[in-house]
């Protein structure tokens, strides 16, 4: 993924603390070795032990992408590889590439998407469309190889290519997730995989995006309310061609397509490509990565209002050019208890390979404070993915590269 070819935006009169780290507590606690993984994209997921679960999108035995346990041992940690994917080949429908986090259904199995492979519908000459997967463990003994089944393979009008969003599971167990591409206008999809008596599932493609005006290539994934409501975004398309928020909601005849907001290119940010968040009042806050102006990425929440209509805020904007790097992201943000928000940039600061900082409110205020800045080398650089927050509140999280010989890293942080 080459990060460096996109724009950067707006930033606004708020305020900001000097970049330079504090003194918090960083551990690195893998540094991956090509053959365990390489240049994980995605983040973790954490159970309900505590354990870590990722993804890498390259490396492994066949270097198409492996998952991982990172599962606690004592007062440290041990490093588990679960499963290395094969890619698409005449053999096999594996998949190749995922640039998702996992997440844990009810029974404890794992659920994932990958890029490519797989042997859709249409995607066969493009090595596969991406698959949805599943693993579990071969036996008791979780920590001794893991079986990984193939629950979908995406195809074009099924839409294909499942980026960086998670999966999200509704009440009832069904699966919802996101296409970056296909469906019936080629621009995207969001679908619903629902399980079937005998074992296997069935997908529904629930919205193609049509590009104008309900927005194109959602890289993200989605968000339930309480009511059974979905929120995503679309990192193009929409009225100004610069990405949508938008809501679905489902009905006795189908699922019906809202957009809450049209972004602009201006001081509201543009390309949002992460998962938003809920937060204990019901608004909703997400993150693009840049903005108009060519200046760093932009932190904005949804707030509903009496009459039905969600208000659109841009909350605080990163830093941009002025500083030695413009700060723009990739990931979520995330919030503890205390209405905090952490997340990661993955450019910018004193190193210009990127920073992990919090976000304080006080009197309607956003405060931006960085508890570490990636030098590049041995702690990792570029950090593509979403943080995890314990319940100890420290903070988990992957690297894109930097670590031994430059294949990622996962970290433990304190703030």
């Amino acid at each position: 993924m080459d990060t460096r070819k996109l724009l950067l935006t707006t930033a606004l009169a708020l305020t900001l603390v000097a970049p330079a780290a504090q003194a918090q507590t960083y551990t690195v606690l893998h540094r991956f070795t090509f053959d365990d993984g390489a240049y994980p994209v995605a983040g973790v997921t954490i159970d309900s032990a505590g354990n870590l679960y990722g993804t890498t999108s390259s490396g492994g035995s066949q270097g198409v992408g492996t998952v991982f346990r990172m599962a606690r041992s004592g007062s440290g940690w041990s490093f588990h590889l679960l499963y290395s994917f094969y890619g698409w080949t005449e053999q096999t429908t594996d998949g190749s590439g995922p640039y998702s986090r996992v997440v844990i259904g009810s029974d404890g199995v794992l659920y994932g998407t990958t890029h490519s492979g797989g042997d859709g519908n249409g995607c066969r000459e493009l090595h596969g469309c991406g698959i949805l997967y599943s693993l579990k463990p071969r036996d008791s003994d979780a920590l001794r190889g893991w079986q990984e089944t193939v629950v979908f393979m995406f195809g074009d009008l099924q839409g294909n290519n499942p980026d960086r969003g998670d999966l999200v599971f509704d009440r009832a167990g069904n699966l919802y997730g996101t296409t970056r591409n296909g469906g019936a206008h080629e621009q995207g999809t969001v679908y619903e995989l629902t399980p079937n008596q005998g074992g296997g599932w069935t997908e529904q493609v629930i919205h193609s995006f049509t590009g104008s005006p309900d927005g194109a290539s959602p890289l993200d994934g989605l968000v339930l309310d309480g009511t059974g409501k979905l929120y995503g975004t679309t990192s193009a398309g929409g009225v100004g061609g610069w990405g949508t928020i938008y809501q679905l909601t489902s009905t006795a005849s189908g699922w019906i397509e809202s957009v809450l907001h049209n972004f602009q290119n201006g001081t509201d940010g543009r390309i949002p490509i992460s998962n938003m968040i809920f937060d204990d009042s019901g608004n909703l806050y997400g993150v693009t990565e840049t903005g108009g102006g060519d200046r760093g990425a932009t932190l904005f929440d949804l707030m509903l209002q009496s009459d039905g209509i969600w208000q659109f805020n841009t909350l605080f904007a990163f830093p941009g050019p002025r500083w030695s790097d413009p700060y723009w992201t990739h990931a979520s943000v995330v919030m503890d208890s205390a209405g905090n928000l952490y997340g990661t940039n993955c450019t910018g600061g004193a190193y210009k390979w990127g920073s992990v900082f919090k976000l304080t409110r006080s009197n309607g205020a956003w405060t931006y404070t960085s508890l570490h800045e990636f030098t590049g080398g041995d702690d990792g650089g570029t950090p593509f993915g979403n943080l995890s927050l314990d319940s100890n509140g420290k903070l988990y999280g992957t690297t894109y590269v930097g670590g031994l010989n430059g294949n990622g890293v996962i970290f433990e942080l304190t703030p």
